[in-house]
This record gives C-alpha cells, sequence and structure tokens, in this order.
C-alpha cells in the first residue's frame, strides 16, 4: 500500500463569528465525524474529475463531485502527443480543483491518471505540471493497475460480484475477471472512445472491425458464456440511461440496472447504426457525451456478443472508489456496504440509532418463531430495512411513506439490487401507510417478484406493531418479543409496558397475523 502521509494536505484553520473556531459553524450535524475528508482528482482520457468523500469508509458518501471534459486522449493514438490545448485545459481544471479543495478542507488528496497520460510522449511533463499544482505526488496506473482498481471499485458497489468487469474510459478499455474479492489479471485494450475515434478515422464501421478483431483474441471473454459483465464508465452510463428513458424504466438510478447480454447487445446494435440525434429520447444524454455514444455501444456490443454474456449490469463505482476500497483494512473491506450505508443513515436520520438495531434482533426473532424462512440475501435486505425505518419521522405525517419511500428508493445506495432497492422502500411505505397501496406509484412494485412483495408487506406490519410498543425509542422491544403458543402469535406486555395495550395495537396485531397465518393473542400483564 502507498504511504498515504504523501497524501496528507495542510489543514486550514479559519475563525468563525465571535472568533469560535470555525468548525462549529462550518460542519453542520448532518454531517458524520468519521475522520478526515478525502479527495481524488481523476485524470481520464476524456475527462478529469474531482470527488470528495465525507470520509474513508466502507460506503463512502460523496460532498462534492465536479468534471471537466478535456479530451486528453485526442489524437494520442496517432500523433503519440497530448494535444497542447487539452493540456491547457485539464491544468486549468485541475488549478481549480487544487482551490476547491481547500474550500473544502480536503485532509488528504489522490491523484489518479490513465491512458491518455501514460501512453503519450509528454506524458511525463503532464505528470510533473500536475504535481506542482496540487503539491502531493500523481499516480500513473498502468493497463494492469487501472483493471485491478475497477474491478476493486465493482467489488467495493457491488454485493459479491461475480462476473466480468469491464471499464470503458476515453483511451482504453480494461477487461478483469472478479470472484467475490478476488480479482484476476487485467487485461487492456486500446478501444476507448477517443482512442477508437482516432484509430478508425471517425468512421464507425471500421471502428466495428477493430473492436470485433481485438475483443476476439482475448482469452478471459472465451470464459465468458453465461456470465455476468458489469459495466463501467460514462459511455455506457450514457447507454444505459438512454435505454431507461427509451422503455419507461420506474426508478431512475443507474447503479445496479440490470439487462440481459442479447437485450443490450441488440439495444447498441441500433445505436451504432443511426445518426445520433435521430435516437429516440437522445435528450437524456449530455449533448458532451453523444460523439462517443456509437462507439461505446460497439464496443459493448463486441464484448457481450463474443464472450455470450448472460447478463449486463451497470457500475457507477470504478477506479476512485476501488482506490478508496483499496486503502480500508481488512476488517472494513469485509463489511457489507448496504448496512454500512443503511447504519450511517440511521445514524443521521432516525430517532434512536440504537432502537434500529433492536428492531433487527426483534424481527430476528419474529422471523424464527413464525417459521418464515429467508435466504441470507433476504435477511440482509431485512436488516437494511429496519435501520432505515425511521428516517421519514421529520415529515408531514401525511406524506412519510411517501418521502420515505423516495428517500430509499434513490438513495445513494451500493451494494443492493434494484429489485432489493423496492423492497427496502416498500417495507417503509408500508411501516407508515399500512398495507394500502393507493398512495403509491404501482410501478415501484414491478421490480419486485411475488416473494419480496409480500416479505415486504410481511415486515411493514411487524414494524408497525414494533413502533406502537417503543414509539421509536429503545429499551422496550427486547422486552416485548413475539412469540408463537399453540400456533397463536403472542405479543406480550408485562410490568411498566402494560399500559402500552389498547386496540390500536391489537388491531395491528391481527394484521400481521393475518399476513402469516396466525391467530394473535395480545397478552398483558401487570
Amino acid at each position: 500500500m502507498e504511504n498515504r502521509s504523501k497524501n496528507r494536505l495542510p489543514a486550514v484553520s479559519q475563525a468563525g463569528p465571535s472568533g469560535l473556531p470555525s468548525d462549529a459553524f462550518e460542519i453542520a450535524p448532518g454531517r458524520l465525524q468519521l475522520g478526515p475528508t478525502i479527495g481524488v482528482i481523476d485524470i481520464g482520457s476524456n475527462s478529469v474529475r474531482l470527488v470528495v468523500y465525507e470520509a474513508l469508509t466502507r460506503s463512502p458518501t460523496p460532498i462534492f463531485n465536479e468534471k471537466t471534459l478535456c479530451g486528453l486522449g485526442r489524437n494520442v493514438q496517432t500523433s503519440g502527443r497530448l494535444a497542447d490545448d487539452a493540456v491547457a485545459r485539464a491544468l486549468a481544471s485541475i488549478r481549480r480543483f487544487r482551490a476547491l479543495c481547500t474550500q473544502l478542507r480536503v485532509g488528504e488528496l489522490h491523484i489518479l491518471a490513465t491512458a491518455a497520460v501514460r501512453d503519450a510522449k509528454n506524458g511525463a511533463e503532464f505528470v510533473a505540471a500536475c504535481e506542482a499544482i496540487c503539491g502531493v505526488p500523481l499516480q500513473l496506473l498502468s493497463g494492469r493497475e487501472e483493471a485491478a482498481y475497477a474491478a476493486l471499485g465493482v467489488v467495493s458497489g457491488m454485493y459479491q460480484p461475480n462476473g466480468i468487469v469491464g471499464d470503458l474510459g476515453g483511451g482504453s478499455l480494461e477487461l478483469v475477471d472478479v470472484r467475490g474479492g478476488a480479482i484476476g489479471t487485467g487485461v487492456t485494450l486500446p478501444l476507448g472512445g477517443l482512442a477508437l475515434q482516432d484509430t478508425s478515422g471517425q468512421s464507425v464501421k471500421k471502428a466495428e472491425r477493430i473492436a470485433a478483431k481485438l475483443v476476439g483474441k482475448v482469452d478471459l471473454l472465451k470464459k465468458g458464456r453465461g456470465q455476468t459483465f458489469y459495466a463501467v464508465g460514462g459511455t455506457w452510463r450514457s447507454l444505459a440511461k438512454l435505454h431507461m428513458a427509451q422503455r419507461g424504466y420506474p426508478l431512475n438510478v443507474m447503479h445496479g440496472y440490470a439487462l440481459t447480454g442479447k437485450e443490450i447487445a441488440d439495444f447498441c446494435y441500433l445505436v451504432s447504426r443511426q445518426p445520433t440525434d435521430s435516437i429516440s429520447r437522445i435528450d437524456v444524454v449530455a449533448e458532451s457525451r453523444r460523439p462517443l455514444l456509437a462507439y461505446g455501444a460497439l464496443v459493448l456490443e463486441a464484448v457481450v456478443r463474443a464472450a455470450r454474456i448472460e447478463r449486463v449490469v451497470i457500475s457507477v463505482t470504478g477506479v476512485r472508489e476501488g482506490l478508496l476500497y483499496y486503502l480500508l483494512d481488512p476488517e472494513e473491506q469485509a463489511a457489507d456496504p448496504l448496512i454500512a450505508a443503511a447504519r450511517e443513515l440511521c445514524l443521521l436520520r432516525s430517532r434512536s440509532p440504537r432502537h434500529g438495531e433492536e428492531l433487527i434482533a426483534w424481527t430476528d426473532r419474529f422471523m424464527q418463531v413464525a417459521h418464515l424462512e429467508e435466504s441470507a440475501e433476504e435477511q440482509r435486505l431485512r436488516h437494511a430495512a429496519c435501520l432505515l425505518a425511521d428516517i421519514g419521522w421529520r415529515a408531514h405525517p401525511d406524506y412519510r411513506g411517501e418521502q420515505s419511500l423516495n428517500i430509499i428508493a434513490h438513495a445513494n445506495f451500493v451494494g443492493v439490487d434494484h429489485p432489493g432497492r423496492a423492497y427496502l422502500a416498500l417495507a417503509s411505505f408500508y411501516r407508515h401507510e399500512g398495507l394500502l397501496d393507493e398512495f403509491m406509484s404501482p410501478r415501484i412494485r414491478e421490480l419486485v417478484g411475488v416473494r419480496l412483495l409480500d416479505r415486504a408487506r410481511i415486515l411493514g406490519a411487524a414494524m408497525r406493531v414494533a413502533y406502537l410498543v417503543s414509539a421509536a425509542m429503545p429499551g422496550a422491544l427486547p422486552r416485548a418479543p413475539l412469540r408463537v403458543e399453540d400456533r397463536r402469535l403472542v405479543l406480550t406486555l408485562a410490568g411498566d409496558l402494560s399500559g402500552l395495550a389498547g386496540d390500536r395495537l391489537s388491531n395491528r396485531l391481527r394484521t400481521l397475523g393475518r399476513l402469516v397465518g396466525r391467530d394473535t393473542e395480545l397478552r398483558v400483564i401487570p
């Protein structure tokens, strides 16, 4: 691991109003204090981007994100050099990003550069200029290192990924296999959008032949039949965004968007063979991304067809997140990113974080006594839903269910697929609104199967019982477990909890009982 002390920036201290320390005014209670902020400047072949994260955690939250399309990789394949105008734009952006790091009180800064800089004859000069501006070393990634970081990014953002990772940049395509947390040896091909545009003389037909020839030689892809392909990179995200818009997909979240191999290959075929401006819903793709869209589409089509990929999943986590994952210690790397993110949101927005943990244990016991079998994946989703169950309490009572559903469905979560997101959102909705669906868009239910929808309803009903007992405060649920006696679901309130009994609680308990096929009893012991 690199020496991180070289990446530390000097602390910035300023006095706030009345002479008090600036932190008393600058850091809101809604910011988690988990360590210094960490910034990454990612110098790609097409764009230069700064992302600043709240802290180095298992599920890092960006607090600032800005990019500039500089086109450093334009004509590098034919000229061998970074163009002067592209260098000028990139260095101007990096000066701005370094100044922003001071504004944002960034404690640690990392700079990465990839294909265009490593391939250019004047790349070393550019690296020296970047380091002079930023005051920290630049890490110039080899093709294998770029592939490894991209794979680690997918490991950090997907729960137990298994398949092939492909990271398409402006200058190159990196391919590497991943099995859980283990990654293979990467392969680099000069098939980035700018590189392919350059070598093909801006001929899409010639670019198609180049891509098919290079992709066909990759041994890794010859073993891809029936596997999942994790697609990383801005051009492929734009393709997925276009596909979402055309099909009217109900969840506007890119990470985890999944398609069959045939579906995406056929879509890429159409995109790469018609004028970009004539494509339906092309307005959802930024104008700056459109010139490379056809090249990205034909590369993805070539990969999917050559490897006979079964499923393609879009990943928004890549090289930057892979670096952050690499910097974590092994214990933090092993943590579940979804549970980590849910715990952070519980800490920030619930009335009692400890109550969320107690709700996990209380529903664990309920699932056991009710003999409701669940897979390991279903259990982790239920645990995350318990941590998220109270994040909407500040909303108006009439809209808590709707607001909670929208926050959870669109949250900056990783480690969860779209059916899982829908389950989490629905469980929270049912916890607030009961089992009535008329106040919810029916389309969110399209993303979950019958079983997950049933489990969301059961969990929502169970949480409605739990919150009438606990009032969202810790201490009550461990003393009021659900039991099954003579096939009846029994909730016992004893001692100081006996005063919590009432018709409302009895009615909610009966609703839960109906869902699991049991009679119920609310037992009161003064």
